[in-house]
């Protein structure tokens, strides 16, 4: 399976696979003939909240990311993140499609990196944060 992203505003190519839109709001000025969408995701964008607030603050993108990554996991999001997963295991290729003037950190790339298998930010609760706390601890006590 290949994943691509893609501004929903660019033309659509034949090689683009199912075309999926992955944003909460239909990109303003397009119509659906013209974004030749297969499916909208909606439930799994960011809410208006966390989008409002990176809107305000893009250099802040670990900090986006590390909030959307958590939306994901309540239970409408997490139906269409299931969905997601079920087009990515049916389709040879996938394009998620966004509407943000930013290419390379927007919810799409959260998404790809989720479907690519990549990890989720670390939490601070893991082994590797249990580790690093006892070698300051140890670091403090010398």
């Amino acid at each position: 399976m290949t994943v691509a992203i893609k501004r929903v505003y660019e033309a659509p190519a034949q090689n683009d696979g199912e075309r999926l839109l992955v944003d909460r709001l239909w990109p303003r000025g397009l119509t659906k003939a013209a974004a030749r969408v297969d499916e909208w995701l909606r439930d799994i964008a960011p809410s208006n909240e966390l989008r409002r607030w990176y809107h305000a603050r893009p250099d802040e993108w670990t900090s986006f990311r590390k909030k959307y990554l958590k939306e994901l996991s309540s239970p409408a999001a997490e139906q269409a993140l299931h969905r997601l997963y079920q087009l990515a295991h049916k389709k040879k290729r996938l394009t998620l499609l966004f509407a943000s003037k930013n290419e390379t950190r927007n919810n799409a790339v959260v998404l790809k990196e989720l479907l690519e298998g990549a990890r989720k930010p670390p939490t601070g609760t893991g082994p590797g944060a249990v580790h690093a706390a006892r070698k300051r601890a140890v670091a403090r006590r010398r």
